[in-house]
């Protein structure tokens, strides 16, 4: 997870609270007496709102997006319209806390240190109801039945509509430990309703609307102020005393800091349905970032492992879509998958797995070692007895007990690197850098081979099945083919982010870029369909694709490949092509061109696919009679025109003669024997 700053503004007074319009278009920040309207585009001030005699404490928009509200200590709610405009004021007897609207009614419950107000449009007075307790903080659950309140004695309240106290949690430590921020968790997949608090005993917890306690409190070690719910509940922002806002996942797991502040924050929101992050501080600091989620994934052939709700890992197989969930409890940062191997890297150590079985579907997988230690490092890879680490220039390999047995330092930057098979503690790495050197490492020796050096930066790489290829895409989105032996470049492709050889054909492979998807089987032009996303991997008529955040097996026909090869009369290539999958018409299709070609290997084996048995038994028949007593004499038969047929039949053979019968098969067409001169005796 990164924080990207998008915008920042300071204003005078502190920034208790603040507000986005539900469309996200709008920020309302209560600072000083006034509220700031903000364009959340670019951070410009639309508007400050004037109507408050005192500091505004608090602010609330409405789910409907038709009015907002605020409340000062100058014990007023100031109610406004989406237009800026204010409509309606009310008071109660002390300073107002904090405001929060019904998600379902927009009914508007106001907090003061004193009591509660709850007020509709459709009511022309204010419902009040006494409070033990100062209220700080309150929230509405999803369906809008009932409301938390949050208090300074260290007790949560929670009230229906009508303000009746249905269900009271008292925090250990009492009025030591007050209750400072509360949310509902706004997720709609949830079985229950769970509140998230934030207490100055320096506590989150997590709690049911029943009372009952979910897990045991997450220590914070600084005073929370704020907390916050992204839209789908999957994390939760808190911010206060330690200068930052820190994210958490929904189970209060901590993630990473958002953004570092000089000051207490006090409030921080995320923009509806987006990453964006807005952070109000004691000193007036108005902080705009964008967040962003990097994918964390390893792939190996069909095993597709990534990281979900950041602290859990999903095992795919790409082929049965099966899964498998691995709960890791702790921030995943790195994931590297490679045959029956899984590493996966915590803060403070690195997991190995291995499958419980050789069977190739299992999905079951089973700690094999803890390596105790915390690594910086920018690429994980993991072997069948060794982990690598890749740091800048660095490459080290460990053992699974965390011993260091070999380290190679490069030229360049790392951009890129991959395994590439091979016997277990000898396996060999593709390493790819930035200045264009690509390098073959072997984990048990220390010299590194060079392949071959290009002027351009590295940024994917992938060896043919039979590692006589290398495929690169360089910085400038070329895809670029050299010949591994002669470093030749035998061709090169515009517009591609990453590249893959097919595993199961030499020639063929695939890359992805500027919306499309790319086919190019040795030489011939390239075969295009539209695919967003990036290519990690081809195997046979399957295309591995990333998209966002969903990996994804696109079954991909092979007939236009098939058909390049064909109109050059290359039929055994064509017939390998189409193995990896073509429909039956195109099986046809070939069957009939090699009969034409007198290919009978290539036409049989077709016929055969397509279990045609009249055609079998004529090939058949044809060449045990040439074995007898003739010779083959061929003529040009691409100067010769093809007879009109069904899938592409020119001439060959007798159909009486055959031992068919005189009448073809309806599917067929008639075929004559020719070209073929009976032996003299």
């Amino acid at each position: 997870m990164r924080a990207v700053l998008t915008w920042r503004d300071k204003v005078e007074q502190c920034v208790y609270d603040l507000a986005f319009k539900p469309d996200g278009t709008q920020l309302i920040l209560a600072a000083g007496n006034r509220l700031l309207v903000y364009d959340t585009s670019d951070g410009t001030l639309l508007q400050p709102l004037k109507g408050h005699k005192d500091t505004v404490y608090c602010v609330a928009y409405a789910k409907d997006g038709k009015r907002f509200a605020s409340g000062s200590a100058d014990k007023s709610v100031i109610i406004w319209t989406s237009k800026l405009e204010g409509i309606l004021k009310y008071t109660h007897n002390d300073s107002i806390q904090c405001v929060s609207y019904n998600p379902v009614t927009h009914q508007l419950a106001s907090c003061s240190s004193s009591d509660i107000g709850l007020w509709s449009p459709e009511q022309k007075s204010v419902s009040k109801h006494k409070s033990s307790s100062k209220i700080t903080c309150c929230s509405w659950t999803n369906d809008g039945q009932y409301l938390a309140l949050g208090m300074f004695n260290g007790v949560v309240s929670i009230r229906n509509k009508n303000g009746e106290e249905k269900v009271k949690i008292e925090r250990p430590g009492g009025s030591l430990s007050p209750i400072w921020s509360i949310c509902w968790n706004p997720s709609r997949e949830e079985r229950n309703d769970i509140l998230a608090v934030a207490d100055w005993g320096q506590k989150l917890s997590f709690y049911q609307l029943s009372g009952k306690q979910i897990g045991k409190d997450r220590s914070l070690n600084f005073d929370p102020c704020c907390i916050s719910y992204f839209t789908k509940g999957e994390y939760i922002l808190l911010g206060g005393s330690d200068k930052q806002v820190s994210l958490f996942t929904k189970d209060g797991v901590r993630l990473g800091a958002v953004g570092e502040q000089t000051s207490w924050v006090w409030t921080c929101k995320v923009k509806p349905d987006s990453n964006y992050v807005v952070v109000g501080c004691q000193d007036g600091t108005i902080s705009f970032y964008q967040l962003i989620f990097s994918t964390v994934h390893g792939l190996y052939k069909d095993r597709y492992a990534y990281r979900d709700s950041m602290t859990d890992v999903i095992v795919q197989h790409l082929i049965t879509e099966q899964k498998v969930r691995i709960k890791c409890k702790e921030l995943v940062k790195k994931i590297a998958i490679y045959k029956n191997r899984l590493a996966i890297q915590l803060p403070e150590k690195i997991l190995i797995y291995e499958l419980c079985s050789e069977d190739l579907l299992d999905m079951r997988y089973r700690v094999k070692e803890k390596i105790a230690r915390k690594f910086e490092c920018n690429l994980l890879v993991v072997c069948a007895d060794h982990i690598i680490l890749c740091q800048e220039r660095r490459l080290q390999c460990l053992s699974f007990s965390g011993v260091k047995e070999r380290e190679w330092q490069m030229e360049s930057l790392i951009r890129y690197i991959k395994v590439i098979g091979g016997p277990p503690g000898r396996e060999g790495l593709l390493v790819g850098l930035k200045n264009g050197q690509i390098l073959k490492i072997f984990v048990d020796n220390l010299f590194a081979i060079v392949l071959l050096k290009q002027a351009t930066a590295v940024r994917c790489l992938d060896m043919s099945a039979s590692r006589n290829k290398l495929a690169v895409v360089d910085e400038n989105d070329m895809c670029l083919v050299y010949d591994i032996h002669t470093k030749e470049l035998l061709f090169q492709e515009p517009n591609a982010n990453s590249v893959a050889w097919n595993t199961q054909c030499e020639d063929m492979l695939c890359f992805s870029g500027g919306g499309y998807l790319n086919i190019k089987a040795s030489t011939f032009p390239v075969h295009q369909q539209k695919l967003q996303g990036f290519v990690v991997g081809y195997n046979g008529s399957k295309i591995f694709c990333l998209h966002v955040f969903s990996m994804s097996a696109v079954e991909v026909p092979q007939s236009a490949p098939m058909y390049q090869y064909l109109d050059r009369k290359m039929f055994r290539e064509a017939y390998q092509i189409a193995c990896l999958g073509v429909t039956d018409t195109d099986w046809r299709e070939l069957a009939m061109e090699a009969l034409e070609g007198l290919e009978f290997e290539t036409a049989k084996k077709a016929f055969t696919r397509l279990q045609d048995l009249r055609y079998l038994e004529l090939i058949n028949s044809i060449e045990e009679e040439t074995l007898k007593c003739c010779l083959p004499v061929h003529h040009d038969h691409a100067s010769q025109p093809s007879q009109t047929r069904p899938g592409g039949l020119g001439v060959l053979g007798a159909w009486g003669s055959s031992g068919l019968g005189s009448t073809p098969h309806p599917n067929h067409a008639d075929v004559s024997l020719e070209g073929y001169v009976r032996k003299p005796l």
